[in-house]
């Protein structure tokens, strides 16, 4: 009995795709779509930025599957592919956000009662905010990011601690008031 597209591993269905699956990069695309979505508004897309440059690092990545070799998970393999093409486009565009002026209203907390960390994230500078999602958000490493984004390794691993600080100071009051401490 053969196994559904939902029932494969990352790794079964990127081998497929490397093979001309279509369907089953497909399924990789539904599975981790809204992922990479996600984390190129973090490091501050706008929204219809976001899905091109997704699909873009889609493209890429059913032309390059061959290349995944299962080490690390499929979705840290394609999240660090749009990273990278959304810092390319930037670069290439000459449209970076420029720094946002966050009101000093309180904590950043949604209608659910829960923090909003894409709204923390727009206390950052926008380097620290690119920073902090290739580290936590597409698992690159220091040394990766730096090469990248062309910084020394020293001022990256500078824009990643002052970013995680900032966000643990704004999202920190909200836990020990008693509120909802999930971050989502």
């Amino acid at each position: 009995m053969t196994k559904s597209l939902r029932e494969l591993h990352d790794v079964e269905l990127a081998v497929q795709a490397a093979a001309g699956g279509r369907r089953e990069y497909g399924e990789l695309v539904r599975r981790h779509g809204s992922a990479v979505r996600g984390l190129l508004r973090r490091m501050g897309a706008a929204p219809s930025l976001a899905d091109d440059v997704a699909q873009d690092a889609f493209l890429q990545g059913f032309q390059r599957c061959a290349e995944f070799r299962g080490q690390g998970t499929f979705a840290g393999w394609i999240k660090k592919i749009a990273a990278r093409l959304y810092l390319k486009r930037v670069a290439h565009e000459a449209r970076y956000v420029a720094e946002s002026e966050v009101e000093e209203a309180g904590t950043p907390v949604d209608h659910a009662g829960t923090l909003d960390l894409d709204e923390a994230m727009k206390a950052l500078n926008e380097t620290e905010r690119v920073c902090v999602s290739l580290c936590h958000g597409a698992g690159m490493s220091h040394p990766e990011i730096a090469a990248a984004m062309n910084l020394p390794l020293g001022t990256v691993k500078s824009h990643v601690k002052r970013g995680l600080d900032k966000l643990r100071a704004r999202l920190q009051p909200a836990a020990t008031n008693g509120r909802a401490s999930h971050v989502g």
